[in-house]
């Protein structure tokens, strides 16, 4: 009896080495996007902010985590050498994700963040391979920062269909127009981006009770704690800034909406560009229209961003901010939002224009 205990202890002492093993991220990574080392795990903020690593075999077991203040699921994107793997949902219980694929050849895998900030986080947790950093060549740099566009949401509604489930269960950041034009051009990216955020005023607050993006910008965690601060050390080749949507929108219709106000957009924006020069001195600044804006209101958004411009018409020391207009693209997604094909061809009209400036930095 007494043998058949020691036995069961070393079984399960064995059982518990496996499953630290698989739940620390130990090994060698990089990571890209706001993201927050705790302990052996990597904490995946921001939209599309991802971990990668390399490794040589036929298999890779991944071991993914949601975490939040409430419990409930999240979601994440997996690519292995470079060619999508699909969206997957990520539990607050640990989710093993294994994935197959040619033996004695290294392989690179990354794991992206499929929603945003204010989704919660997903737990990198580790992988059961022996993980080294992969090859990778010095790559150009862009920076979006925006809102519930910039961040993918709405956009892939091919699992659950529209208004069937969470807000968020059709986010899907890596399809998101910066990420697609990012990759097309061979471009390390970064979305600081959030739903419903505006310049001055978001979608349905007139900046009373919630955060506009002049006031998370400087937060990790793209919220109203300061007690962290971003400070990624990225610095962008191009900054895109997509914010406007918001600030025109009429809201939910029920709650009281004022007219919008050009000069208080106007003087926001110039300092929050300001407050980018402060983390990026040396990036190309790149004002974006929505091609969800149209007619008189997009008159409206365009003198506005002239406007911002020409207040930086006489800055020696930073690149001639440049403005770029998305001819307007009829949303198919969820709650009037681009689908995966509406920013795949919001990408084939921005990524040119990058290029243009990418190849002028040279």
């Amino acid at each position: 009896m007494f043998t058949q205990k020691i036995l069961l202890l070393f079984i399960a002492s064995l059982l518990s080495c496996n499953t630290s093993q698989k739940a620390e991220a130990k090994g060698e990574y990089v990571t890209a996007g706001r993201v927050e080392k705790k302990g052996d795990a990597v904490i995946l903020i921001s939209p599309a902010s991802s971990v990668s690593f390399a490794f040589t075999g036929d298999k890779c077991t991944l071991n993914l985590k949601a975490e939040d203040t409430f419990e409930h699921h999240n979601y994440a994107v997996v690519e292995i050498d470079g060619q999508y793997k699909g969206r997957y949902t990520i539990k607050t219980s640990a989710t093993l994700l294994s994935f197959n694929m040619e033996a004695n050849k290294e392989h690179t895998v990354t794991v992206y963040k499929a929603t945003e900030a204010g989704n919660g986080n997903v737990l990198f947790l580790g992988a059961d391979v022996v993980m080294k950093k992969p090859k990778m060549q010095p790559k150009k740099k862009i920076e979006f920062i925006g809102d519930s566009i910039t961040c993918g949401m709405g956009n892939d509604y091919a699992a659950i269909p529209c208004d069937t489930a969470e807000w968020y269960d059709q986010h899907n950041a890596y399809y998101a127009y910066g990420p697609i034009a990012s990759r097309q051009l061979g471009a390390d990216f970064l979305l600081s981006s959030v739903s419903g955020i505006g310049m001055y005023r978001n979608w349905n607050d007139e900046h009373d009770q919630e955060a506009i993006m002049p006031d998370v910008y400087e937060n990790l965690y793209l919220n109203k704690d300061n007690s962290k601060k971003y400070g990624s050390g990225f610095d962008p080749d191009i900054t895109c800034i997509a914010l406007g949507t918001n600030d025109f929108s009429d809201g939910d219709g029920k709650k009281e909406r004022l007219p919008f106000n050009e000069d208080i957009y106007v003087s926001n924006y110039v300092a929050f560009v300001k407050t980018v020069y402060k983390h990026s001195p040396n990036t190309q600044v790149l004002l974006l229209n929505s091609p969800m804006v149209n007619g008189p209101k997009n008159d409206i958004f365009i003198r506005c961003l002239s406007r911002v411009k020409d207040a930086f018409s006489g800055d020696k020391i930073h690149k001639p901010i440049q403005v770029f207009t998305f001819t307007a693209v009829t949303p198919h997604g969820c709650g009037y939002h681009p689908d995966i094909e509406d920013h795949k061809k919001m990408a084939g009209q921005l990524a040119p224009f990058l290029k243009t400036l990418l190849n002028e930095k040279k």
